[in-house]
């Protein structure tokens, strides 16, 4: 009997070590999710950050320039939501690394593109491996998540901000001077990317929807249909002011700066770059955060939060406004988790649909509202413009209509 005990003792130590192995896995899935989220979007970000290589190399007017915003925007757009619904039926794990192909495929034809036709087409296939990669990507990092949701979609976010924030810096230094032809070395990343997403496949094929059932077992408060569409119609409001907000410093805090502090180009873009970095973090802290204190929680101070720095920041001095523009990244960033996690747990079983739906509308109202407020900055002055925008966070007081989707003890 004594031996007997002993054995059972000297096998208990061995068991940690397995829970331990399985959660490395999952934190290596998820940290390569993220890594090819940042490959992904360093690659999408870089198609913006050459176009005036191209309107040299092809004499593009700048409705040409338009027309290729367009073709990539209607394809990286529109797309994801329909894929997210079909792959939320019909599970396709290895779309992740043939989106990537499409995605290598266009970079190649932009690199030899000899006239404007094949740009577009290019523009296209990139933004169709963007539309594939981001509903299925999600789908991933939540199967990954263990159970901590808010933290798996931050971290898997992180990485697309930060691949982001890189692009125009790498096209200033080594695609720019070297020409179109310099485009094709991305064509590695994409390679590598490729390589890295065909592991994550396998591993969703053989273990993924296994982890996904077991965390979804976790009961979620039932909302009737009314309470789902006043959920749904709160998130696209609050969308709808964060990325009119992030739109207006992404395309035009240089020229802000430059206008107003008459700053030289090469400052304002390292102004920029500091408020991306801040960005970033902010959406790395706001998923573990929303998953200890609730993702409404998180809504309300990422938007009631930024207020007073989004109303101050037109009227400061240059140093204050790069303070309280670092300030307002790094609070209003953090409620994009929490709000993609809420729009998962008010539609469940319809993960990719929500992110096709979520980083769908984040491409389309970034580049609606660059056009919206291009025309308000040209009839009254890019300073108007901030100064409009210093009220959208107020819109954040909708989130008193959110119903509650905590999880039942």
């Amino acid at each position: 009997m004594s031996d007997y005990t002993s054995d059972v003792k000297s096998s208990q130590p061995d068991l940690p070590p397995a829970v331990d192995d399985s959660q490395k896995i999952l934190v290596s899935i998820l940290g390569a999710v993220a890594f090819s989220h940042c490959c992904n979007d360093f690659i999408q970000a870089m198609l913006p950050s050459i176009y005036p290589l191209l309107k040299t190399n092809f004499t593009l007017s700048y409705a040409q320039i338009g027309l290729i915003t367009l073709i990539y925007q209607m394809t990286a757009s529109l797309l994801q939501p329909w894929i997210g619904l079909y792959t939320d039926k019909h599970p396709k794990p290895w779309l992740l690394p043939s989106g990537m192909v499409s995605t290598l495929i266009g970079i190649g034809l932009l690199a030899m593109a000899p006239h404007f036709s094949v740009v577009l087409v290019a523009s296209a296939l990139i933004g169709v491996g963007s539309a594939t990669f981001h509903p299925e990507a999600s789908r991933v990092a939540r199967m990954a998540s263990g159970g901590r949701f808010g933290t798996a979609q931050s971290t898997f976010q992180v990485g697309g901000y930060i691949g982001t924030a890189f692009a125009p810096l790498v096209a200033a230094m080594l695609i720019i001077p070297h020409g179109q032809i310099a485009v094709g070395w991305l064509m590695i990343i994409a390679l590598f990317a490729v390589i890295i997403l065909s592991g994550i496949s396998r591993w969703t094929v053989k273990h993924g929807h296994a982890h996904m059932k077991k965390h979804n077992l976790q009961a979620l408060r039932s909302l009737s249909s009314r309470d789902v569409k006043v959920a749904l119609s709160v998130v696209g409001v609050l969308l709808l002011a964060k990325f009119t907000y992030i739109a207006s410093i992404n395309n035009y805090y240089i020229f802000y700066l430059v206008e107003r502090f008459q700053l030289p180009i090469p400052q304002a873009q390292i102004y920029l770059f500091t408020f991306l970095a801040a960005v970033a973090v902010g959406t790395l802290a706001g998923g573990p955060i929303g998953d200890r204190i609730g993702r409404k929680a998180v809504v309300w101070i990422s938007f009631l939060g930024v207020i007073p720095f989004s109303l101050l920041m037109p009227h400061a001095n240059l140093f204050w406004t790069v303070v309280l523009t670092v300030c307002i990244g790094l609070v209003f960033s953090s409620a994009f988790a929490a709000l993609v996690v809420y729009a998962q747990e008010v539609l469940p079983g319809r993960t990719g649909m929500v992110a096709g739906i979520m980083f769908g509308t984040m491409f389309g109202i970034g580049g609606i509202a660059a056009a919206a407020l291009g025309k308000l900055a040209d009839g009254y002055g890019i300073t108007t413009v901030y100064n409009a925008c210093g009220f959208l966070p107020l819109l954040g007081f909708a989130t008193l209509l959110m119903p509650d989707t905590r999880r039942v003890n």
